[in-house]
């Protein structure tokens, strides 16, 4: 472990689901280590691959919580997502198979949404998902509908267990139309990065990223960031021998990582 990777971090990037929080309770050192780096005035961001939610939603969850922090701190896949369409082709319209809160972020950013002729076919996490929403996507994808999704991860941590997220639904999908994601936006891939680079304007390399999930944000390091792997979520300590994703420190939460930078001078 080399230590100095911690002290050249400008800006910590934060997954929330099983890393600041699991379902609605805050994991141990959450707050802390917030108000830790607010102290060193250390940047910050919430970077989460959950497009079933917006940045807003997050902020008043956080809040529920007991953490008050501005939506400006929560940078999400949809978001990600309706940055990199964007620069496709403004106000496209688009199919979208996701929450209420992924098809308004794509409002938000002036996007039209219907299911006829569509420029692009958008997959988010539906937690409201419905055969009708999926025999459509389906038949967009069988015409050749160029075909986004928000992220791929495969499983959404909870406190009794798992639920399927998009990754799983990219699968289904797959088996049924022989396709999958012309692009995928969500971590580890390069478009959210390339997000990450102009919201912050500093280099990869002065960004560190605190995660549970080996395969999204210990795969970040790919890209030439610090990465923290945090126990507190999906990944165990027998996972890792066998991972292609090694971190470069592994603590059992943020209390662990609070604890192990708290005399680092940034």
């Amino acid at each position: 472990m080399d230590i100095n990777r911690l002290k050249q971090t400008q800006c910590f990037l934060l997954d929330l689901d099983g890393t600041i929080f699991l379902s609605n309770r805050l994991l141990p050192g959450g707050r802390e280590f917030i108000h830790f780096l607010e102290e060193r005035g250390t940047q910050y961001l919430f970077l989460s691959n959950n497009s079933s939610r917006t940045r807003k939603e997050y902020a008043q969850k956080l809040s529920r919580l007991g953490l008050d922090l501005p939506e400006e701190k929560f940078f999400i896949s949809s978001e990600a997502t309706a940055i990199y369409l964007k620069k496709q082709k403004p106000g496209a319209r688009l199919y979208v198979v996701g929450t209420p809160a992924l098809q308004d972020e794509f409002v938000r950013h002036g996007f039209e949404l219907s299911d006829r002729q569509p420029d692009f076919a958008v997959l988010g996490f539906d937690t409201g998902l419905t055969y009708a929403k999926l025999h459509r996507l389906c038949d967009l994808l069988a015409d050749g509908t160029p075909y986004i999704a928000t992220h791929a991860d495969i499983n959404c941590p909870t406190e009794n267990g798992f639920m399927p997220d998009v990754g799983a639904m990219i699968e289904m999908i797959a088996a049924s139309t022989g396709r999958r994601p012309d692009v995928v936006i969500g971590k580890p891939n390069e478009p959210i990065v390339q997000a990450l680079k102009e919201r912050l304007g500093i280099p990869v390399a002065r960004m560190c990223m605190v995660g549970d999930r080996l395969y999204t944000d210990i795969a970040l390091g790919r890209t030439g960031l610090a990465t923290v792997l945090v126990l507190s979520g999906e990944t165990h300590p027998e996972d890792l021998p066998g991972s292609p994703y090694q971190p470069d420190f592994v603590v059992d939460n943020l209390a662990g990582l609070l604890s192990l930078i708290s005399l680092i001078s940034f």
